[in-house]
């Protein structure tokens, strides 16, 4: 097979980006990736330029927390999150003496990709996690969950927490529309399917004041998140592994 220089050049371009541990695009470049796919598509943009995780801001993980009953355990090492942060260097480690300081200062928002092609559920023994066809969302079923954590060791991105003790004394008000999770069980962010059912946004978008979250149909040429990725660029996490994340970080 014969290929032109152009595209010896861009498959060039894209090799050095994978091997920086982010990939940097273009609006232009978003927009015609996305064109090609059928179907809808939720995904999330992270605009570092409104985010004030630097400034004590929690907005987004704390209504997260209440939605959903995410136990708030005393010992660190046993914490479940749905959304969390993380420092810049931690995320995409890059030197930080060739990249902005403004980016490598500012702590990132995390939180499941609900990948195009998620590892975690090849391995999953039992079906208690997929990807559902029709919006790309990556589902759990915590009923169906035997703990045995392969979706963790599977998930390069460290979406997924396990309940080592039963969660539900550390809910302080539970949401009686919403399930409480047991011990010995895998949980994580599901992009609030429940309320997407209903025709509502994430509650982590709805409840961020300063509008640093943007979600919708990322298949849809009208959305509002169309339309931003089209305008910035954006980073996603270690896309070089094929996975197809659905969160993107706006620079």
């Amino acid at each position: 097979m014969t290929i032109t220089r152009k595209q010896f050049l861009m498959f060039a371009a894209a090799s050095l980006a994978g091997a920086a541990g982010a990939k940097v695009v273009s609006g232009a470049e978003v927009v015609r990736e996305i064109g090609k796919k059928d179907g809808k598509r939720w995904a999330m943009a992270v605009d570092f330029q409104k985010c004030r995780w630097d400034q004590g801001c929690n907005q987004c993980s704390a209504a997260c927390n209440r939605t959903h009953n995410v136990p708030n355990l005393p010992n660190k090492a046993q914490e479940v999150k749905w959304i969390w942060k993380e420092k810049y260097q931690t995320v995409f480690r890059q030197e930080s003496d060739v990249v902005n300081p403004t980016l490598t200062s500012h702590p990132l928002s995390l939180l499941c990709n609900h990948c195009s092609k998620p590892a975690c559920t090849k391995v999953c023994p039992t079906g208690a996690t997929w990807k559902r066809e029709e919006d790309g969302v990556v589902m759990m079923d915590w009923h169906r969950c035997i703990g045995c954590r392969y979706c963790m060791a599977a998930c390069p991105y460290g979406s997924r927490s396990f309940n080592f003790v039963d969660p539900r004394p550390y809910v302080a008000n539970v949401n009686p529309e919403f399930p409480t999770r047991t011990r010995g069980v895998v949980e994580k962010c599901n992009f609030c399917e429940e309320r997407l059912a209903k025709g509502q946004i994430p509650a982590c978008v709805e409840n961020c004041s300063e509008r640093a979250l943007t979600f919708g149909d990322q298949n849809d040429a009208n959305s509002d998140l169309r339309r931003l990725l089209a305008s910035r660029y954006a980073i996603q996490r270690q896309p070089e592994l094929g996975t197809g994340p659905a969160i993107y970080y706006l620079i």
